[in-house]
């Protein structure tokens, strides 16, 4: 089925380049690159099984989303935020599981940090909140928020269940959006603001992450939750690195700098840069499939992984997306004057990588918090 799902990737990848330029006017995924994706299952690559998910393990899911990628930054970013969603499954009361991800066609999304405020109503809550960052939100079957349980004074309530920053689903018809996603780049991914008031949210249509037990055990809900969410952006940025590299290749073959007559492939300085650019990206990417492959081995033997092995998973998805930033500057500076102009590839990439390098969870200060780990210093190790 995985296999399925990348060669699907790379059929429609071409097809999917050629409309970047419609892909970021219309702001969101054209509703049919939905449907042509849809049926692989690449929006719910991590469903477990019992839920009718592809079987997929954790490396192929960010294989298929970096093909995206390559071929359309908002793709691929589109398609890491529902895989990475699609966690959330294995965690869901049995009912809701059935409900939000039995489908096939299921696709989810939302921002978790709690944003929202939730009350405790007779059978369930009322939730009302403004959210930002919906990426893809704008197709999804489902969309969920985080949210803060609270009091009718507006101080932090917990249930008598423990129940205090629930993930809660929303009905599509509770989801207004406001169109704030006006920016440099990854425009395409309809990563706008959405909100919604008094929306009533029936008992366990939530999870809280990080608390609650799978209901579903499999290696997903053994793996780390938040490593996973990383690295699906870190594989985003691999993804328009390795197209930015490819498309200087081609660009250098014919492209003439003002005053030469060598095209810039004769130039020994572009040669240099090409070369440590691939270094590079191939470098830091098998950092990640080596991190990635030791931790499922763990989480399919029943375990969970150590401490150690999650610190790596953060590590590897920061050092990627950076090391991406850095390979894709290195060929738009060895563009030069070409890569300005909105019809060049490599400009998209540009900007395309840099606004993948702002999400928090592979920001440089991630370094900090695993360096300290690697020094032995006491760390809160809860975000890993």
């Amino acid at each position: 089925m995985t296999n399925t799902v990348l060669e699907t990737a790379r059929k429609l990848g071409p097809s999917i380049a050629a409309r970047g330029d419609e892909i970021e006017q219309l702001g969101t995924l054209p509703l049919d690159i939905v449907d042509a994706i849809r049926p692989s299952q690449a929006f719910r690559l991590y469903v477990p099984v019992d839920l009718g998910g592809p079987s997929a393990t954790a490396w192929d899911g960010l294989e298929v989303i970096e093909e995206y990628a390559y071929h359309d930054g908002s793709t691929g970013w589109s398609v890491a935020i529902s895989c990475t969603s699609s966690l959330m499954a294995s965690y869901l009361p049995e009912e809701w599981g059935k409900v939000i991800f039995g489908d096939p066609r299921s696709i989810t999304g939302g921002y978790a940090a709690p944003a929202g405020e939730a009350r405790s109503v007779e059978g369930g809550l009322q939730v009302s909140g403004t959210w930002q960052w919906g990426s893809g939100t704008k197709h999804c079957t489902w969309i969920g928020g985080g949210c803060r349980l609270v009091g009718p004074d507006g101080k932090p309530a917990p249930r008598d269940d423990g129940l205090a920053f629930p993930y809660v689903f929303f009905d599509l018809d509770d989801v207004e959006f406001i169109e704030t996603w006006h920016v440099s780049g990854l425009a395409g991914t309809g990563s706008l603001d959405y909100t919604v008031t008094d929306a009533f949210v029936p008992e366990g249509r939530w999870v809280q992450i990080g608390v609650d037990s799978p209901t579903w055990e499999n290696p997903f809900s053994r793996f780390s939750f938040y490593g996973l969410l990383a690295l699906g952006i870190a594989a985003t940025a691999v993804g328009i690195a390795r197209r930015a590299i490819d498309e200087l290749v081609v660009l250098a073959e014919t492209k003439r700098p003002q005053g030469s007559s060598r095209p810039l492939r004769d130039r020994a300085p572009i040669q240099a840069d090409t070369a440590i650019a691939e270094a590079k990206l191939r470098s830091a990417w098998l950092f990640v499939e080596e991190t990635v492959g030791s931790t499922w081995e763990t989480a399919t033997a029943g375990e969970s992984p150590t401490d150690e092995q999650r610190r790596l998973l953060r590590l590897g998805a920061t050092h990627a997306t950076q090391t991406a930033a850095e390979a894709t500057e290195l060929m738009y500076k060895a563009a030069g004057g070409a890569a300005v102009y909105k019809t060049s590839p490599i400009q998209r990439c540009f900007r395309d990588v840099y606004v993948a390098t702002q999400h928090a969870m592979v920001a440089p200060r991630t370094f900090e918090v695993v360096g300290r780990m690697r020094l032995g210093l006491e760390t809160d190790t809860r975000q890993l």
